[in-house]
């Protein structure tokens, strides 16, 4: 199993709103300079984000996107769940296609017991601790996005 680059982009979006003071909204455009994705790769993930009640969106003057919850409230699991969908390393474990030889295999508890570490380890880190994270490495050289009281002012045609 490997993540996908659009859950890494995901996770920098995310870190990146959970960054800002809280109710911020940042647009589409702005979080996709930020996290140095095309903007069509980040209004996709910002749609699944969505649909996964990790993200608000609002449209019009003062729209753009802010988290749905606190940080400390999201866990990686849930990110990588909404990006890539239910774990699954084996079709024979549960949200797999199924597999005939699940009954007899020898190697299925093996599976299993990895699927449940992995969701184990992804579960108990939250977006909060890797925000946090994030505050303690040096800035890196990034467009300044300005944040009014509801929204941002950036070049950006769309949320």
């Amino acid at each position: 199993m490997q993540i996908t680059r659009s859950t890494d982009y995901g996770m920098r979006v995310l870190t990146r709103l959970a960054l800002a003071p809280p109710a911020t909204r940042l647009t589409a455009g702005a979080l996709a300079t930020e996290s140095r994705a095309s903007e069509p790769l980040v209004a996709k993930i910002l749609q699944r984000l969505v649909a996964a009640r990790l993200l608000v969106s609002r449209r019009g003057f003062e729209g753009g996107f802010e988290l749905a919850r606190h940080p400390r409230d999201i866990s990686v699991l849930d990110i990588v769940t909404a990006l890539e969908g239910p774990l699954c390393l084996n079709a024979c474990l549960p949200g797999g296609a199924g597999c005939d030889d699940s009954e007899t295999c020898a190697a299925r508890d093996v599976w299993a017991r990895a699927q449940t570490a992995l969701a184990t380890v992804l579960a108990g880190e939250t977006l909060e601790r890797l925000a946090e994270k994030t505050r303690r490495f040096p800035a890196r050289a990034m467009p300044e996005i300005r944040i009014a009281e509801r929204h941002v002012a950036c070049e950006s045609k769309s949320a």
